[in-house]
């Protein structure tokens, strides 16, 4: 079997109280000792309890132990970053992420805490704890997987990251004309030879999602397609979605050269060993340098590769196409999609939905809808609208009608399907949108419908639907694309029959 290409080196393992860079490690060498919290602390007031230094182990009682470390915990930085629990002997026993600092790491000293029976233990020897701040929660999930393989000896309630276990890799491929990107449990794939492989990681949700962030940055490729250079075929195949939220330079449909999509996947992978905002200084340069030999094409896509690197962190908004009052129907669109994702044991992770629905007025004035979802939030640059060529009372052959209009190209591997297709109704809607898929060549991977009386969740080659609480994540990210193909459906249905009343 084909071992992968010798992966990268990195640079140190960061100081806590320091910015880390966001450098990964594949490789595991030793890393150099962090020096304890309180090596600064000559000088602290008495009142900051992330300055004072601890008590000699064995001086107090357990509960008044883990009543210090509750102080030091809530007196943290509120930002994300990567915190360390140490012993009385300033060695690191654990290390993790978070979001928010002082929420996770407090967690673990509040009275009530249930750490599991592998945990738990762990707050019998710590003693002290450390912090490193970090730019994002994706920067996080790097300096973790960093800090767990180079600290010796390895933190002993930390999951040991061996080969032998199935762990995730974050993958970059070499041997195609336009790399791609993605995560892997099987790096020594034979498919995968000579492919840049980081990690292994402890959490493959993070990993995903961090992906998700920096794809919008450096907008390569994480489909499964073989995409050739100059292949005259590229110039008919439509894009999938990522494309058009811009998230993808789209080689499958000819829009970027091999060298230009090199570039950007070369940026990706100096981006993930090196500083933020080093890399934004070589990207200003080179924005510059291009500007004064008249590249202005080029200079303009760097400068917009600087300003998504610069909002890697901020929220999406109604410039970046999505609509953010209907993203207030969701607790989290990411939490959601991961899980609809389980709840339908599919593979991949959900990044696109697309929903249909049929109007009518006792069969005059046949429209139907398609709404799409992109990671969760409504997408409106993909919404379409169409007129059933003829009015009948039967909603099984309109849905028929409308799933063969849309998806033609897709079933003759022009195009790519949504990841999840849904369809307002029950199993006879279901039944008649899957024979509409049937008469094509290619098919979808997923389509689903959803009642509305009970709810229930009706999958393509499943005898029983799918029932879910009505607080399941994944159940109301359903609701949302189908209340929202309805409310398209009938505005549409509605502005025909006011055409026609009015005799416009």
């Amino acid at each position: 079997m084909t071992e992968p290409n010798p992966r990268p080196s990195i640079p140190p393992t960061p100081t806590p109280h320091t910015p880390p860079t966001a450098a990964l490690a594949p490789h595991t060498p030793p890393g150099p000792s962090i020096p304890p919290a309180d090596a600064d602390a000559v000088d602290a007031p008495p009142d900051d309890p992330l300055r004072q230094p601890p008590p000699p182990w064995g001086t107090e009682l357990r509960r008044a132990r883990l009543d210090r470390l509750l102080r030091k915990a809530r007196a943290l930085p509120d930002a994300p970053g990567v915190y360390l629990m140490k012993d009385h002997a300033e060695v690191v026993v654990y290390v993790g992420k978070a979001v928010r600092l002082p929420d996770r790491v407090s967690s673990y000293f509040v009275p009530s805490a249930d750490l599991g029976y592998k945990k738990q233990p762990m707050l019998d020897v710590v003693h002290d704890l450390d912090f490193i701040v970090c730019e994002g929660e994706w920067e996080a999930l790097l300096t973790e997987n960093r800090l767990i393989k180079d600290l010796k000896p390895p933190p002993r309630f930390n999951v040991r990251l061996k080969d032998g276990k199935s762990f995730p890799y974050l993958v970059i491929t070499q041997r195609e004309d336009f790399p791609r990107v993605m995560v892997s449990r099987s790096p020594k794939d034979p498919d995968l030879a000579g492919a840049k492989v980081f990690g292994p990681f402890t959490d493959a949700g993070s990993l995903r999602v961090a992906l998700g962030l920096l794809q919008r940055v450096f907008r390569f490729r994480t489909c499964a397609l073989d995409i050739t250079d100059k292949d005259p075929k590229n110039r008919h195949f439509r894009p999938c979605i990522l494309a058009s939220i811009g998230h993808c330079t789209a080689p499958c449909a000819d829009r970027v050269g091999k060298e230009d999509y090199a570039r950007d996947v070369d940026r990706f992978v100096r981006f993930l060993g090196s500083k933020r905002s080093a890399m934004l200084r070589e990207l200003r340069q080179e924005m510059e340098d291009s500007a004064r030999a008249l590249r202005y094409e080029h200079a303009a896509a760097l400068r917009d590769q600087i300003r998504a690197i610069e909002r890697l962190d901020q929220r999406a908004s109604r410039a970046d196409g999505f609509q953010p009052e209907t993203e207030l129907l969701l607790v989290d669109p990411e939490k959601s999609s991961a899980s609809l994702q389980r709840a339908l044991g599919l593979d991949k992770p959900i990044r696109c939905i697309e929903g249909f629905d049929i109007a009518h007025l006792q069969g005059h004035q046949t429209v139907a809808s398609k709404v799409c979802f992109a990671d969760g939030r409504p997408f409106k640059q993909e919404y379409r609208q169409y007129k059933v060529a003829a009015d009948q009372n039967d909603d099984y052959a309109s849905i028929r009608e409308v799933v063969s209009r849309r998806y033609g190209q897709a079933g003759l591997g022009h195009e790519l399907y949504p990841d999840l297709i849904l369809i307002d109704g029950g199993l006879g809607q279901l039944h008649a949108a899957l024979e509409a898929f049937a008469q094509l060549s290619v098919r979808p991977p997923m389509v689903v419908s959803l009642a509305k009386k009970d709810e229930l969740v009706f999958v393509q080659e499943r005898p029983e639907p799918l029932r879910l609480s009505r607080h399941h994540l994944g159940l109301r990210l359903l609701q949302a694309v189908r209340d929202e193909a309805h409310r398209f459906a009938q505005a549409y249905h509605h502005l025909l029959r006011r055409k026609k009343t009015l005799g416009q």
